[in-house]
């Protein structure tokens, strides 16, 4: 039998803290490998979540970029490679330099399940290798399996396998309603992919996991050199949530990483809270302006480093300085707009923190490792 690697990438935020909480819970048989991808640019918040999971979960190896340079930090050294040039949403050379290579080569050439923790309520397919032996799966969704694999399985050219192998597992009770769906042939206007995969869920998870599954043992995807025994996600019908990512790290003891601690304010007689909705670097560029109030006003040291790197032009917010940022007007104002929002969520009986407000739209779909 060829051997299969579980790898999962902690990044030090909720979501990949939790889906290693969960995967070691609910299947202790599976050996996974727990890394993290040390760019020397994390929150002390980070770092203590880490080392909780890390006591927890038994070890979690830590990668780390450009080792051996003279550079304090991976990023200084990259920053200096790149003349200077800050990474962007547009040129995002952060994550591929510091984690997505380091992540590739940690896995080398070895076949690789690589476990992400995109929850059940997002709509994202993160990050999915194009290197043909590391594979992604995603336990926290109702559909664990990468685009490139549903495509693979319900593309019109494998119709008659997909065919042969429902009627083979496809339970009797359901099984007329279920190859009505199969047989039907994908189609651009009325019956897409999404259209078909969603209704093959909806009539039974387990069995759709099954013939994919079967389907991946006549491929060269690494899911498909395992056995039934050695993949038992093919019977997990769970979806997880955010609520469900926050429950299962209180009650494992790991706890929330700190940083998700809602911290109040007042400006002009208007109360909010803040807090810093995502993990990562403490200057992602994918921080929103409240944010880096945030990082201002509670590592106002890490503040200062950020805007030491803003040189030649190169800001981190386009258009827009940190040293303008910080001007108290400017504040002031980036505050009373949080409180606007977050008194319109609560208007409409939505939650008020800023991690529900900002949610993950936008995010690096990369950053999970």
């Amino acid at each position: 039998m060829t051997k299969v690697r579980h790898i999962l990438g902690i990044s030090g935020g909720k979501d990949s803290a939790a889906l290693a909480i969960y995967l070691k819970q609910k299947y202790p048989q599976l050996k996974i490998e727990y890394y993290n991808s040390d760019t020397g640019c994390e929150l002390a918040e980070t770092e203590l979540l880490i080392d909780r999971l890390s006591a927890y979960l038994g070890t979690i190896k830590r990668l780390r970029a450009a080792e051996g340079s003279p550079e304090p930090t991976p990023f200084e050294h990259f920053l200096k490679a790149m003349g200077g040039y800050l990474p962007s949403v547009q040129q995002r050379w952060c994550t591929k330099k510091m984690k997505l290579s380091e992540f590739e080569r940690f896995a080398g050439e070895d076949y690789v399940v690589s476990y992400v923790g995109i929850r059940g309520d997002e709509d994202r397919d993160g990050y999915v290798s194009t290197k043909p032996n590391i594979q992604a799966v995603f336990p926290f969704r109702k559909n664990i399996w990468s685009n490139d694999v549903i495509n693979r399985v319900l593309n019109n050219d494998h119709l008659e396998q997909l065919i042969t192998v429902y009627e083979e597992l496809c339970p009797t009770d359901i099984k007329n309603e279920v190859m009505e769906i199969v047989r039907k042939p994908i189609n651009k206007k009325t019956f897409f992919y999404n259209k078909k995969l969603n209704a093959l869920l909806d009539k039974d998870v387990k069995t759709f996991n099954h013939v994919v599954f079967r389907i991946l043992q006549t491929t060269d995807y690494p899911v498909g050199k395992l056995t039934e025994e050695e993949f038992p996600l093919l019977n997990n019908d769970e979806v997880l949530v955010k609520d469900d990512i926050f429950r299962l790290l209180r009650e494992s003891g790991v706890g929330v990483p700190a940083y998700y601690e809602e911290i109040p304010f007042e400006v002009d007689g208007k109360r909010g809270t803040y807090c810093r909705s995502r993990s990562g670097c403490y200057f992602c560029f994918f921080q929103q302006r409240i944010e880096w109030v945030w990082l201002y006003e509670q590592h106002p040291d890490l503040f200062a480093k950020a805007m030491e790197f803003e040189k030649s032009g190169y800001t981190w917010i386009q258009g827009e300085p940190l040293a303008d940022l910080i001007k108290p007007e400017r504040i002031r104002q980036i505050k009373l707009d949080i409180i606007k929002k977050q008194e319109a969520a609560k208007a409409k009986s939505q939650a008020t923190t800023l991690v529900d407000i900002l949610g993950d739209e936008i995010m690096c779909a990369n950053c999970f490792i």
